[in-house]
């Protein structure tokens, strides 16, 4: 099969939904289908790979708790059919299309089986009230739409119309459940350890709450330790930590995938603290994989994700005494965390690529047509607001990954 998968967001950037096409398309290329990617990113040169299609620079606007990327205009939308029309797909797979993005402009454009993954879990969508009405015309054309969470789906439903079916996010589990540790230290060598991966200048991540329930965690534990990793103003994290804290914190900055795998394998315990925003919780499966118990607030989400709380502790959100306990308590068990990462490992087991790719392909032949065909781009001039090819200011150009 012929598979085109969109991602809206700009992919030199880390984020769920640039590692989610990413994954997918790894794996369903693993399973001989050819899959080419059409993405934003601030460089073209940043793009090596010949399957993936640099689909223009995106502006970022405030959204979600995050940054959302905005791609717009003639230029954008002659790549998108010049892209549509290359690649001969049986199928393209869109992501988040209901924001003004390459995603939404595909719906537009394409004429043929079209399948659209929601991510979005923020139940009042300003951008969502205000775009949904226009964007439902082009949206219907939709023909297969996957959530990755009920809460996605939730918002999908509510503010497009229609239904989904819930596929979740995945991870390529062995990936994180085998390999070296962290500088090559098993768990708990130089103390026990909690680890922190996201974009920690982020308040919706929560690491503020984090960094206030350690000062309970070390009084108990003295030689106790957090690990962060990810992006943010390194001076900014360290105001937060303060004096007190400082020889309890470790600042890893941005670390590859490999990496992280490596940290999560290290650490004692995972914290999730995060405040509002998620629909699913990738980073909690990959802890899960790597063996290491968890502790999260109580997002619907991640109470998902945890099994309803038998795969790990879930606490209240923004409540720094509480997890601060939480935190404590289960480093002095060792016996609770033993218990926490099996059954965390069987259930991070549920979300491996290969089982997971195998539902979504099932949702691409469910939109296929009986006699077969590709999926074509309409006409230059059919899409309100976007004017036709030859108005835009200098031709556009497409281009693919370095070969």
């Amino acid at each position: 099969m012929r598979i085109g998968l969109v991602c809206p967001y700009r992919w030199d950037v880390p984020g769920g939904v640039q590692y989610h096409v990413r994954d997918l398309a790894e794996t369903l290329r693993g399973m001989g289908h050819h899959v080419e990617v059409l993405t934003p990113a601030e460089r073209e040169e940043s793009i090596t790979d010949p399957d993936i299609t640099f689909a223009g620079r995106t502006v970022p606007v405030p959204y979600n708790g995050s940054m959302a990327s905005i791609q717009f205009g003639p230029v954008s939308a002659a790549r998108v059919r010049r892209w549509l029309r290359d690649g001969r797909f049986d199928v393209v797979h869109v992501h988040e299309p209901s924001t003004p993005s390459v995603s939404l402009l595909v719906c537009m454009i394409a004429r043929g089986p079209i399948v659209a993954t929601f991510h979005t879990a923020t139940t009042r969508s300003k951008m969502l009230v205000v775009l949904g009405p226009a964007a439902r015309p082009w949206l219907e054309r939709i023909a297969g739409r996957i959530a990755v969470s009920d809460f996605a789906r939730r918002v999908q439903v509510e503010h497009l119309g229609g239904d989904a079916v819930i596929i979740p996010n995945g991870v390529h589990v062995g990936f994180f459940a085998e390999g070296p540790t962290l500088t090559g230290r098993p768990r708990g060598a130089d103390g026990p350890t909690i680890g922190f991966v996201g974009r920690f200048d982020e308040p919706r991540k929560g690491l503020p709450v984090l960094l206030s329930a350690m000062r309970t965690v070390v009084r108990e534990h003295p030689t106790a330790r957090l690990l962060v990793a990810g992006r943010g103003d390194a001076e900014q994290l360290w105001s937060l930590v303060g004096e007190d804290l400082r020889a309890h914190v470790t600042l890893l900055g941005e670390v590859p995938e490999a990496e992280k795998a490596a940290l999560l394998r290290s650490i004692d315990v995972y914290c999730a603290p995060n405040l509002l925003g998620e629909s699913f919780g990738v980073i909690l499966i990959e802890a899960m994989a790597a063996g290491a118990p968890v502790v999260a607030s109580d997002l619907d989400a991640f109470v998902t994700v945890l099994d309803d709380g038998a795969a790990g502790v879930v606490v209240r959100r923004d409540d720094a005494a509480q997890l601060g306990r939480a935190l404590a308590d289960l480093l002095a068990d060792p016996v609770r965390r033993a218990e926490l990462s099996a059954r965390g490992s069987a259930v991070a087991a549920r979300y491996d690529w290969q089982l997971l790719a195998r539902r979504i392909l099932a949702v691409y032949e469910t939109v296929l047509p009986a006699g077969g065909g590709t999926v074509t781009a309409g006409p230059d001039d059919d899409v309100p607001g976007v004017p036709p090819t030859g108005t835009a200011a200098r031709p556009p150009r497409i281009r693919r990954g370095h070969r």
